[in-house]
């Protein structure tokens, strides 16, 4: 698993229309304004999210982002893999097999924190934070 800079404005864009109103489109010029990120960037990482089911684009005047339905499930986890897919962090470049040690340690660490920002849900850290619009 990585973590790059969309994927921090991926996690950053999920709590502030978690916190801020769930179901009223916010437009991505406000969205970029909130983390002083190019509008068109962020468009980028937000598509990405549409593509995954957490959100969803909604057009005209009034349009913007929203959340999609069950976004209180949603995980720090899900929203990272949205934004870089599945690819392990640790890979052993040397042709040992399953059985190298070096390989299940890293691994065993990797499966702990996907264990830990998968139990990390937007809605719950969203409690904590109060957004004015």
């Amino acid at each position: 698993m990585k973590y790059s800079k969309a994927t921090n404005y991926a996690l950053h864009t999920m709590l502030f229309l978690v916190a801020a109103t769930p179901n009223k489109p916010i437009g991505v010029q406000k969205l970029a304004e909130q983390q002083d990120v190019s509008p068109t960037y962020l468009s980028k990482v937000l598509t990405k999210l549409v593509k995954a089911g957490m959100i969803e684009s909604v057009s005209g005047v009034n349009g913007g982002y929203r959340l999609k339905r069950n976004w209180e499930d949603v995980s720090f986890l899900d929203i990272i893999q949205a934004i870089e897919g599945n690819a392990s962090l640790f890979d052993c470049s040397l042709d040992h097999g399953p059985e190298c040690l070096i390989q299940r340690v890293v691994l065993e660490a990797e499966e702990k924190m996907e264990e830990h920002l998968r139990n990390q849900t937007m809605s719950e850290l969203a409690k904590k934070i109060k957004i004015v619009l």
